[in-house]
């Protein structure tokens, strides 16, 4: 049998809301890492006029993993929920059917890392619902506070409600930090550096030095995961089981067919079906711009 294999993906510079964006997932060379299918890294940023203001948006057949590194983020959904997103929290929203929600920055200055979920097809189609998380496990290991985000790690177990095997940890140190940390081989695992730089080593493969703006992507087999950093520096980890079915993403819907994309932007354009509640009290623009996104034509989508 042959070693487990890592890639580096490079990242996409974008803006979202006014907020400078990496995205790192989906990629060309790996869609997924488990049922993680959407990664932005925002910030760190110094915003400017009216900051960050996403007005109300759709999303379906997902969760929405808000994690705050500076910053404050106000939410607002179609259930009702006011939210203020604070440093070291996380916002978890279930899309199931269908939800709409708003974001919008408080002050001047905003890190943070957004990322979806895709739910598996019993759950898919579940109730919408919206959970604020103010404390994580947090840990000490090697020089590095690791937060857990998700699953399980180290003995700990993180109280965010997901549907699959799934892990997320943050990891930061302030100065030289040197840390060993275990990986469930059967897990596919995803490294990003956010902050600063780090040299990664996973079992036998040699040492790459990652800084800001790529993903080192790891194939399931790997057993374990040693970081360094010799300065100030900050990473996510993500992990877990692959996807028997890689999902159908485009826009902010997550499904399976085209069909059914091109049905959740009819329901979303035209407040009918799940979408007939979907306003968002309570939200202005800061900006003066639209009170809504509404979603682009659908393009003909070939299932992944």
């Amino acid at each position: 049998m042959s070693a487990p294999r890592w890639i580096r993906l490079a990242g996409r510079a974008g803006d979202v809301g006014g907020l400078p964006i990496v995205r790192a997932l989906p990629h060309r060379e790996r869609r997924t890492i488990g049922a993680w299918c959407f990664l932005d890294h925002a910030g760190p940023a110094l915003l400017q006029g009216h900051g960050m203001d996403v007005p109300p948006h759709p999303h379906t057949g997902l969760q929405t993993f808000s994690w705050m590194i500076d910053g404050e983020v106000l939410h607002r959904d179609s259930l009702g929920h006011e939210q203020v997103l604070r440093p070291g929290q996380v916002n978890l929203m279930t899309a199931g059917r269908g939800i709409a929600h708003s974001e919008q920055s408080l002050g001047d200055r905003l890190h943070l890392a957004q990322l979806w979920i895709a739910l598996p097809d019993e759950q898919r189609f579940c109730a919408p619902a919206f959970e604020h998380f103010p404390v994580l496990p947090v840990m000490d290991r090697g020089g590095f506070s690791l937060t857990l985000l998700v699953g399980e790690l180290l003995g700990a177990r993180s109280p965010v409600t997901v549907h699959s095997p799934l892990l997320g940890a943050d990891l930061a140190c302030a100065g030289a930090a040197d840390s060993v940390l275990p990986l469930q081989a059967g897990f596919e695992h995803g490294l990003m550096v956010l902050e600063g730089a780090l040299e990664v080593e996973a079992d036998e493969q040699p040492a790459e030095r990652l800084a800001p703006g790529s993903l080192l992507a790891l194939e399931p087999g790997f057993q374990r995961l040693r970081l360094r950093a010799d300065a100030p520096a900050r990473a996510l980890l993500l992990g877990g089981e692959p996807l028997a079915q890689t999902p159908l993403l485009w826009w902010n819907f997550v499904g399976r067919t085209g069909e059914e994309i091109a049905g959740f932007a009819q329901q979303w354009n035209s407040l009918s079906g799940d979408f007939a509640d979907a306003a968002v009290p309570g939200y202005t623009s800061s900006s003066g711009g639209a009170e809504r996104l509404l979603s682009p034509e659908v393009p003909a989508l070939r299932t992944p």
